[in-house]
């Protein structure tokens, strides 16, 4: 079965940079769209960013500038580069493939087929 696999989250204060990574077991990365997502406690799952099959990525206007989301098609390996991190962006961080996705939807949970179980990040002092 296909499973996508979370690490790198962990414990950083504000200001402080992590990097997570979702690897992909089953299906082949450079195929699917892929994206980041999070869920902070009490709310809904949001996108964070989205890289497409050409390559081209999209991001949350709350994160542009600050967070890099790209892949390794040979290591079969998502990313994510979380830099300047705040502590409202702690949460569960959950990456997903996408068979279909569309520019105008990416943030939409039904665009996915495979989710991982996430990965905890907290932003605190």
């Amino acid at each position: 079965q296909v499973q996508l696999v979370e690490s790198g989250g962990g414990s950083v204060q504000p200001g402080g940079s992590l990097r997570l990574s979702c690897t992909a077991s089953r299906i082949t990365i450079s195929t699917y769209s892929m994206g980041w997502f999070r869920q902070a406690p009490g709310n809904e799952r949001e996108g964070v960013a989205a890289i497409f099959r050409d390559d081209s990525t999209r991001y949350a206007d709350s994160v542009k500038g600050r967070f890099t989301i790209s892949k390794d098609n040979n290591a079969n390996t998502l990313y994510l580069q979380m830099n300047s991190l705040k502590p409202e962006e702690t949460g569960m961080y959950y990456c997903a493939a996408s068979s279909w996705l569309f520019d105008g939807t990416w943030k939409s949970l039904s665009q996915y087929n495979y989710w991982g179980q996430g990965d905890q990040v907290t932003v605190s002092s």
